[in-house]
């Protein structure tokens, strides 16, 4: 595990071939044939693209040979992890809004959400910018981690492969709003607990960007739950106190208008508070990570 997170901090993600992107283009072929606007069709492409996942998973935990084994759990790792990517995608953005360049910015946002960037200034990209940081660290680092400590291989895996599909189909669309429900909810399940471990290590971590913890657990206390997701609230709520910001407020994606609660005291998110989310979140990131092994090696122990 701990080879695959420092792979992950040297290498972040290929740009082509990347096993998860693998995935993503088998589970979309499987919905090609198996789509059907109800859940039981939902439910039936889920267990088809997370079951063989995970066991593939235990095939690698009950591997006998201990170097290929061990080889093979960090490859497992590095591949479920998206901390670097995520880190470089907000660096990426930081670099464009400083350069006041709105067209380089607005073509960039689609590597970090969904969000139709088309009309959005600065203050707007920036405040896109840091909520997906913020969500995305429980996502890509901190939830993968969790599940590798608790389930070993097999958590790794299955929890990428669900976190996979809620991206492709959980989401409310026309297409997907009775499709995508089974992935959705599955989600929430499996970040339910990740997310507030997110939030509590970003309270943690709040002084590494001149925050502070007390500040950072109010509003995690207070606003967490005000998000629509069950989930992705308590991280931004975090980030919000840690960094002395407000989040939310309207987001459009595409047809459909979303007005979310804000989030936090402060003021809206300026360019100067993307890389202050970055460092905090590479921060909870290798929080995790050492919790995750540590917590790893005390459950062999026993």
């Amino acid at each position: 595990m701990l080879a695959g997170v420092l792979a992950d901090a040297v290498l972040g993600d290929p740009r082509r071939g990347h096993p998860v992107a693998l995935f993503g283009r088998a589970a979309a072929a499987l919905e090609s044939r198996l789509y059907g606007d109800a859940r039981p069709a939902g439910v039936v492409h889920v267990a088809l693209c997370v079951g063989p996942v995970a066991l593939l998973g235990v095939a690698v935990a009950r591997t006998r040979n201990q170097v290929l084994r061990g080889t093979l759990s960090a490859v497992a790792t590095w591949a479920v992890l998206g901390g670097t990517t995520l880190g470089r995608e907000g660096v990426a953005m930081a670099e464009f809004l400083e350069a006041d360049d709105l067209v380089g910015a607005r073509g960039r946002l689609s590597h970090l959400c969904g969000r139709d960037p088309s009309r959005l200034e600065a203050a707007e990209l920036a405040r896109a910018t840091v909520e997906s940081v913020a969500e995305n660290t429980s996502d890509a680092v901190v939830a993968p981690l969790f599940w590798g400590a608790v389930a070993g291989v097999p958590g790794l895996l299955a929890y990428r492969a669900i976190n996979t599909l809620d991206a492709m189909v959980g989401h409310h669309s026309a297409r997907y709003e009775r499709f995508g429900w089974a992935a959705a909810r599955l989600d929430d399940v499996a970040n339910l607990v990740p997310a507030r471990i997110t939030g509590l290590l970003t309270a943690v971590c709040a002084p590494v960007v001149g925050g502070s913890a007390g500040q950072s657990v109010r509003m995690l206390r207070r606003d967490g739950h005000r998000h629509p997701s069950p989930n992705s609230g308590r991280c931004e709520a975090a980030f919000a106190g840690a960094l002395d910001v407000t989040l939310g407020g309207v987001n459009v994606y595409g047809d459909r208008v979303e007005h979310r609660p804000e989030m936090g005291d402060g003021p809206k998110p300026s360019v100067p508070d993307i890389r202050r989310a970055v460092r905090l979140a590479r921060a909870v990131g290798f929080t995790a990570a050492g919790l995750a092994v540590l917590a790893t090696l005390l459950r062999r122990r026993r």
